[in-house]
């Protein structure tokens, strides 16, 4: 098993605070279909054991109904309030920004998140929706309630639109992204307008999209490197600036990940992974949403 102690490097954001480069997801295998009210034990379990594994990113919001989970496993875990990066998104209620991070943090038992993020940009149909929103976050941040803000699922015309009226620019974008998402357009806008990129669902290419084209070489690496295909992938976002969100309930799977932050790809072998990956598209999540030609 990894050593606990792997340390995770973090990410400066153009708001001057920090985000740790590699996080603990309680979307995705958490996201809860019923009543919210209904706890899922499993749920906490899995995110204390994170947290005293190091993961100490821990990521939630509003539509995957494990906010309650989530701030049991905060409560629970001992460590420190002020040593965990916490985000939770908006998108249900966009109508009342406030109020939807106010009933958060009542469910995360908080007094403020480290992130807020509006959680797509479906929403909005006219730029001036998208800056109303915004503004809204602006005002959440003043108050102290969130101490960066962001969104997600943003592309370039979306945060265009944004950019357009804000006094305090988007922090970071979370998006999915993987060899076969890489959304080089957008990770070009993101530098050039100081926006951090955030990962979601960065194992995809070995998990819904295998077989593809990257497989035989992620197999080589990770022989070379002795760790796994998913730590491979992780490592591949790190090394392009990219943070990372990740899950798992299997403890020593949590623990092998941190191996990614052990060692270096080099230029070449992250070229490789990037032109391999781009012989597919695959997109796991809003595909209803995103046309698969122009939207990637």
């Amino acid at each position: 098993m990894a050593n606990i102690h792997t340390p995770i490097p973090n990410l400066k954001l153009r708001d001057g605070n920090s985000i740790p480069m590699l996080g603990y997801g309680t979307g995705t295998a958490w996201y809860k279909t019923g009543d919210e009210s209904q706890i899922d034990q499993t749920c906490i379990d899995a995110t204390k054991m994170a947290v005293g594994l190091g993961y100490h990113l821990l990521d939630g919001a509003e539509v995957y109904k494990t906010e309650p989970e989530l701030g049991t496993a905060i409560k629970e875990c001992g460590v420190d309030r002020s040593k965990l990066f916490v985000t939770t998104k908006v998108m249900l209620n966009m109508s009342d920004i406030k109020g939807s991070l106010q009933s958060s943090l009542k469910k995360l038992q908080l007094d403020y998140v480290d992130l807020y993020l509006i959680h797509s940009p479906f929403f909005a149909t006219t730029p001036a929706e998208h800056q109303k929103a915004w503004k809204e976050m602006e005002e959440i941040k003043a108050a102290g309630l969130a101490k960066s803000i962001g969104v997600s699922n943003y592309l370039p015309e979306d945060l265009k639109s944004i950019l357009a009226t804000a006094q305090d620019p988007p922090a970071i974008n979370q998006i999915e992204f993987h060899a076969y998402l890489q959304h080089p357009d957008l990770l070009k806008f993101h530098k050039e307008n100081n926006i951090a990129t955030q990962a979601y669902s960065p194992l995809t290419p070995i998990t819904k999209g295998s077989p593809g084209p990257v497989d035989d070489y992620l197999a080589a690496l990770s022989k070379k490197y002795a760790v796994s295909p998913g730590e491979i992938l992780l490592r591949w976002c790190v090394d392009q600036d990219v943070a990372v969100v990740t899950t798992s309930s299997k403890e020593q799977r949590l623990s092998d990940y941190l191996r990614a932050m052990t060692f270096k790809l080099t230029p070449k072998e992250i070229s490789e992974i990037n032109e391999l990956g781009s012989q597919k598209h695959y997109r796991q999540y809003w595909t209803d949403k995103y046309d698969a030609s122009d939207r990637r």
